[in-house]
């Protein structure tokens, strides 16, 4: 098992997807690359994300990659859909330098590759996000996502 961290806007849709993908084992809302922790659930300068267990034999960085940029748009610095500020910027984040390889191999290797904004960083911390948040789509799902239902329908794919 491996770990990734992919933030794609507001988290909820994010993870609601990505725990649908084949060889996606675990997956839980958080927070990643911030500067602090300003109150009790707000933080300063980190990214929505939701942190990914996958099995590499199954499903590769390429691969999530591609489903990432499925549910993004990767040329919108700090917005995705409705959702608009710095927490909503899209991320892949890794402590291992091989995924942030791959993940930038993937990016170069895209024809628009220059107007892409989609951040490839080491990981330099983690905040678990609140239970609230975890699988919220799940528990509730008529709130907001910039996601549409009908994509997640669709893509339902375990």
């Amino acid at each position: 098992m491996e770990v990734v961290y992919l933030a794609g806007g507001c988290l909820w849709g994010v993870q609601g997807f990505i725990k649908t993908l084949p060889g996606v084992l675990f997956t839980e809302a958080g927070r990643a690359n911030g500067t602090s922790q300003l109150l009790e659930g707000e933080y300063d300068g980190y990214a929505e994300c939701v942190k990914t267990s996958f099995d590499p034999e199954v499903v590769t960085i390429k691969e999530l990659m591609g489903y990432l940029f499925e549910i993004i748009d990767p040329y919108s610095l700090n917005k995705q859909g409705q959702d608009i500020g710095e927490k909503y910027r899209t991320g892949v984040y890794s402590e291992k330098r091989e995924h942030l390889e791959e993940a930038t191999a993937f990016l170069r290797g895209r024809t628009d590759y220059d107007r892409i904004v989609v951040e490839v960083m080491p990981l330099t911390n983690y905040v678990r996000s609140a239970e609230e948040h975890q699988d919220r789509l799940t528990r509730c799902p008529d709130d907001y996502c910039h996601i549409s239902k009908e994509f997640m329908e669709k893509y339902t794919l375990k």
